[in-house]
């Protein structure tokens, strides 16, 4: 190894404070951030909301049930996606036994609860319920599925077989229908001709049929389309008012599936496809990696998944232009069951992406970005939890969609806005409520920035690590400059 001569090489103070004031001056400007206001991209019809999925935390009497729906409550969104999934069946499925020619078993004692407090969370709002979860007796299995006794046990092994045992899907519509009918109609009349009455009488503006058929089941496209458009064609005499939501795909990297369902070709008559889903985590690249780097792994995939969802939108444009497009499942995902820390700055990190995704969609033209989940714990996917399960209180996760939802949605214009550096994104927006900027710290380093003259006394809402498991902090700038924390999302109101 060479060293290094002293000498003429040597820097002398007056080069060094040289070098320094043109660093500073080459930050500044890279740093600086430009709006046009009278350039308007588009007009945004996109929604920021989340879904709930059910499980034990939520159940009443559980430690953080109350702080849960109250959050859910204080955010008054629209187009909330409410999910009783499998895992929990006493909690998902209304008819966990198959009827016999005397008796059939319909219970609603552990649905009800959760779905009452959901609804009465959500009052004057539009919801998309998702009974996801196909009673198991339906398919064709080795062995008959025995569900635990312990409504609250996790019971991963409920979603066997792919091939039903009714082909004629009569048995499926039929479960669907009545479902639908215990909680709009008052009541149903079971397989036997007995009639169950109900206190129900809700109205449902969205319902989505089965969730992440890729994966549960391992459905083709081919029959899921068959299964949406019989269920579909039997709930619609039930509710004819609700608009039906399909695919809700856990992955969105194969064509076939768009291809298929949005053509109006492979559909009954009279059954168009109102609307479809998919949805996108962010992960680790390796199990070992380490928080440092989670950011370019989670950036660079939600940059992979933005660039499918403009194929996918092509694909929708071209066969059925009047279908809109809900992403409702956006989040991370470290592991199922939670097996080490979360560092405090990841709930940051995932905020701000699903911030990011949220603004890109919204140029794109998306209708719903929906943040995964209200609760999730130890066991339950605890990174995609917008809620502290010891305290009850919403994390940053929640506190991100909270300032989005009171800031932005449908009808804002979007304006050009820039800033030169590619660790923040900045997005203008003309709302009701006057003129607002997006700024999304996408790093794990503070970045400061020079603001258009007029930020000057302009008040800045955000969310960062100093926030923590707290609302939103907000102050009034002092002159033109901000300094994002890392992962930071903030709003400025001009």
């Amino acid at each position: 190894m060479m060293k290094k001569k002293v000498g003429s090489n040597t820097f002398k103070p007056g080069m060094l404070l040289c070098v320094i004031c043109l660093l500073a001056a080459h930050l500044s400007a890279q740093n600086n951030v430009t709006i046009n206001w009278d350039q308007i991209v588009r007009e945004s019809k996109t929604t920021p909301t989340l879904q709930v999925v059910v499980n034990p935390r939520l159940v009443r009497g559980a430690n953080i049930h109350g702080g849960s729906f109250n959050a859910l409550k204080n955010l008054g969104a629209d187009y909330v996606r409410f999910v009783p999934w499998f895992p929990y069946p006493h909690m998902a499925v209304a008819e966990l036994k198959p009827p016999t020619d005397k008796e059939t078993f319909w219970d609603f004692s552990k649905i009800d609860p959760i779905v009452e407090d959901f609804m009465n969370a959500t009052q004057g709002h539009s919801v998309t319920m998702n009974f996801s979860t196909i009673p198991n007796w339906m398919f064709k299995t080795d062995q008959p599925v025995v569900v635990p006794a312990d409504a609250n046990q996790v019971f991963w092994d409920y979603n066997g077989g792919t091939e039903l045992r009714d082909t004629t899907m009569k048995e499926l519509v039929d479960y669907f229908v009545n479902l639908l009918s215990w909680y709009t109609k008052g009541g149903f009349t079971d397989e036997l001709g007995k009639y169950y009455p109900s206190t129900h009488h809700y109205n449902f503006s969205y319902w989505e049929v089965l969730n992440e058929p890729d994966l549960e089941h391992n459905i083709s496209p081919q029959l899921y389309t068959k299964m949406y458009d019989a269920i579909v064609t039997g709930m619609k005499k039930v509710a004819p008012e609700t608009k039906f939501i399909g695919l809700s795909l856990a992955y969105s990297n194969n064509p076939e599936w768009f291809e298929y369902f949005l053509n109006p070709a492979n559909h009954t008559k009279g059954i168009e496809p109102e609307g479809i889903s998919y949805h996108f985590y962010g992960e680790k690249n390796y199990d070992l990696q380490n928080i440092d780097t989670y950011q370019y792994s989670f950036f660079n995939q939600a940059d992979g998944f933005l660039n499918k969802v403009r194929y996918i939108e092509s694909i929708r444009k071209r066969l059925s232009p009047k279908t809109f497009t809900t992403i409702n499942e956006i989040g991370n995902i470290l592991s199922r069951d939670g097996d080490k820390p979360i560092s405090p700055a990841y709930w940051n990190l995932s905020g701000a992406m699903y911030a990011y995704i949220y603004v890109v969609l919204a140029n794109i033209g998306i209708d719903v970005a929906g943040e995964s989940q209200l609760v999730g714990y130890p066991t339950q996917f605890p990174s995609v939890s917008m809620m502290n399960w010891i305290t009850g209180k919403p994390n940053s996760r929640f506190w991100v969609l909270k300032l989005l939802k009171d800031n932005f949605g449908p009808g804002d214009k979007l304006v050009a806005a820039n800033v030169n550096t590619a660790l923040v994104k900045v997005q203008g927006f003309i709302t009701g409520k006057g003129k607002k900027l997006l700024l999304i710290n996408k790093s794990d380093k503070p970045v400061q920035l020079m603001l258009p003259a007029d930020a000057k006394n302009a008040t800045v809402q955000y969310v960062d690590g100093s926030t923590a498991d707290n609302p939103p902090a907000q102050r009034k700038l002092q002159n033109n400059q901000l300094l994002l924390k890392p992962f930071a999302v903030a709003v400025i109101q001009f």
